[in-house]
C-alpha cells in the first residue's frame, strides 16, 4: 500500500504532467537601484527587491513564486548583476523572462538577462566569484546627476597609499576585523582576489573581487581605504587591523548608497 505522502508526490507529478509542463529552475541577472529599498531580502512590512519579485513572477506566471536569492545586500546598496533563481513550470521560454516581467516591474528594478539552468543549482551554495564596486566622488560638492550611487569625499585623497593598502588585504585572512557585529558568519576567512583603487577625474572606484564577503566587509574595507587616503592609516597598518580580529582598528563603514554589486562568476555555468 502506497503511503500518504508518496501517494501526494505521485498525484502532485500526474497534475503537472497532466497540465503539460514540468518544473524548471530559471536565473534571473537583475539590476536595481537599492536607493527606496530595504535591501534585498524579504523583511515583514517593507518593500525590498525580494518581495517585489516574487510578487511580479507570481502575477505574471500565476503560481507562487519564491526566489532563491545570492546575495542579500543591504538597505540602499544598488546593483548591477544580482542573481536569482525559481522555479516554474510556465512554458515561456526561458530568456524570455526577463521581457515578460519587466513589463511589469517598477522603473528602478530590471531583469538585464533570464536562463535555465540545472535543476539543483542553488546560488548561495555554489562557489563563485563575486565583485563589488564602491564609488567614491572626491570633489567640493556632490554632483545631482551621480549623488545616489557615489559616496562624497570633499578632503584629499592620496590615491597611490589607498592602493598600497589594498595590496595588503589581498589574498586569503580572517577578516574579522572588517566585519560589522550581528555577522552569522561561520567563519570569518575569506579570499580576496582583486582589489583595486581606481581614480576616473573626480570618481574613484574601488572594486573587489572574492569568494564571499561578510557582513558589511566591503563597505569597511572602502572607509577604511578612505581614511588611509587621508592620511589617518598607512598602508601597511593593514597588517595589524587584519591581525587584530578588532572592528575597532578599521575604519568607518562607508555609507550603504556609494556600493553596488556589479556580478558573479560561477566556472560551471
Amino acid at each position: 500500500m502506497i503511503g500518504n505522502d508518496r501517494l501526494l508526490v505521485c498525484f502532485f507529478i500526474f497534475f503537472r504532467l497532466k497540465r503539460g509542463y514540468i518544473l524548471k529552475r530559471i536565473m534571473l541577472t537583475v539590476a536595481y537601484d537599492g536607493t527606496d529599498y530595504n535591501g534585498w531580502q524579504i523583511q515583514p512590512g517593507v518593500t525590498t527587491i525580494e518581495s517585489v519579485l516574487n510578487k511580479e513572477l507570481s502575477r505574471l506566471l500565476d503560481e507562487d513564486i519564491k526566489v532563491i536569492g545570492a546575495q542579500r545586500t543591504d538597505s540602499g546598496v544598488h546593483a548591477e548583476g544580482a542573481v536569482c533563481v525559481f522555479d516554474t513550470g510556465s512554458s515561456i521560454p526561458a530568456d524570455k523572462f526577463s521581457y515578460a516581467v519587466n513589463c511589469s516591474l517598477p522603473q528602478d528594478i530590471r531583469i538585464r538577462a533570464s536562463k535555465e539552468v540545472a535543476a539543483d543549482f542553488h546560488p548561495r551554495r555554489t562557489p563563485c566569484k563575486k565583485t563589488y564596486r564602491y564609488r567614491i566622488w572626491n570633489d567640493n560638492f556632490s554632483l545631482p546627476t551621480n549623488s545616489r550611487y557615489t559616496h562624497l569625499v570633499y578632503t584629499g585623497l592620496d590615491i597611490e597609499k589607498m592602493k598600497e593598502a589594498a595590496g595588503y588585504l589581498k589574498g586569503t585572512h580572517d577578516f574579522k576585523a572588517f566585519c560589522s557585529a550581528g555577522s552569522q558568519a561561520e567563519t570569518t576567512v575569506r579570499t580576496i582576489y582583486e582589489l583595486s583603487v581606481m581614480r576616473h577625474d573626480k570618481e574613484i572606484d574601488i572594486d573587489v573581487t572574492g569568494n564571499g564577503f561578510l557582513y558589511n566587509m566591503v563597505r569597511i574595507i572602502a572607509g577604511t581605504l578612505i581614511e588611509t587616503g587621508q592620511g589617518k592609516y598607512e598602508p601597511c597598518d593593514m597588517i595589524k587591523i587584519l591581525e587584530s580580529k578588532d572592528r575597532s582598528f578599521a575604519g568607518q563603514t562607508a555609507p550603504a548608497k556609494g556600493l553596488t554589486l556589479i556580478g558573479y562568476e560561477w566556472s560551471d555555468l
